[in-house]
């Protein structure tokens, strides 16, 4: 069943009532913070934001005697917003709870625009972002290349992490073998897992290890089994695919940190079916083809478009079979997608 349309009035009476909503909300939160900064708080500590609930955070207390431990803190109104993977400043009360005073600079962060166009950040202090595809629901090229471009954009190394790989079969082999095939020849580093059966799990901790990794990709490729796989006892929900879209099914509904035992950190995001990338240009887009870093600068005009001009590198390239044509019409289909400004 397609999704109804909603209106102009309609969409501003929805955005209105929400704004109501999160207006009280900060109202109510506002008051929770003058009580608890008129009690007994702890001296400063920095902590780590470990999972984000609206207008509070979960804080795992980095030093002092309560290292280790996990708090539900509320947040200064003047404080900018905080995504899983922050570390903060922060005062503990005496019910389990806290305050968070301060953020501490980011090393990188991954943003994505929301339905209204503004940016918002995903998550925070990655090194590596884990593009988690599968057979099932169908891979999209499309969704796989928006990843890597904001990847490259945000200046995290991506590992490219086929799931599912025991769903490979005679009539889906040929359109797999071939993805994957783009991007081995690309030089990404790639792994192929069964979180179900747990082929390639032990390989996939090493490359965990040691790094803070974000596990990103559309919904239903399986990433809260692979949370399960790796961390057991952690036991996040798994969600079916649905029987009438084959698209998967909300599960994680909040991005989380947890730890590997033998160092590094992991962050499972909420699955998105759409990673728009408004928030880059067509420069950041281009530099995000990496098969196009040799090639950019070289077409006969400096405006070239690479749509139909003559003398452009990136359409000769392509002629030549030095670019993919998957490749050339994800790039193209991104450009479209930007504001107009932009290209």
């Amino acid at each position: 069943m397609a999704k109804r349309q909603l209106n102009r009035r309609q969409s501003w009476r929805i955005e209105k009532i929400q704004g109501e909503r999160a207006a009280r909300a900060a109202k109510r939160e506002s008051r929770a913070v003058e009580a608890l900064e008129g009690g007994d708080l702890g001296p400063e500590q920095t902590g780590l934001v470990i999972a984000h609930f609206g207008v509070q955070v979960e804080v795992e207390a980095l030093q002092g005697e309560c290292i280790g431990q996990v708090f539900r803190c509320h947040l200064r109104a003047n404080l900018p917003a905080l995504v899983t993977g922050d570390q903060v400043v922060w005062r503990a009360g005496n019910q389990g709870d806290g305050v968070i005073v301060a953020q501490l600079p980011r090393n990188s962060e991954l943003c994505r625009p929301d339905m209204r166009g503004q940016l918002k950040p995903v998550a925070a202090n990655v090194d590596q972002i884990v593009i988690v595809f599968a057979p099932l629901p169908e891979p999209h090229a499309n969704l796989i290349d928006r990843y890597l471009v904001a990847a490259e954009h945000a200046g995290i190394e991506p590992l490219l992490l086929l799931n599912k790989a025991d769903l490979i079969a005679a009539d889906n082999s040929q359109t797999i073998n071939a993805l994957l095939d783009v991007y081995r020849q690309l030089g990404y580093s790639l792994l192929e897992v069964s979180a179900h059966q747990g082929d390639g799990i032990a390989q996939l901790k090493k490359r965990l290890d040691g790094h803070v990794s974000v596990f990103v990709g559309q919904s239903g490729v399986g990433k809260s089994s692979l949370v399960n796989g790796l961390l057991p006892g952690v036991d996040t929900r798994v969600g079916a695919l649905s029987e009438l879209t084959g698209k998967g099914t909300h599960t994680t509904t909040t991005a989380r940190l947890f730890h590997f035992p033998g160092g590094g950190q992991l962050i499972d995001s909420p699955g998105i079916r759409e990673f728009g990338l408004g928030h880059v240009s067509r420069d950041d887009v281009e530099a995000g083809f990496i098969e196009f870093n040799d090639l950019l600068g070289r077409c006969r005009f400096r405006d070239c478009k690479h749509d139909r001009e003559p003398g452009c590198a990136l359409l000769q390239a392509l002629e030549e079979g030095r670019i993919q044509p998957q490749r050339m019409a994800s790039y193209r289909h991104i450009i479209a997608s930007l504001p107009e400004d932009d290209y």
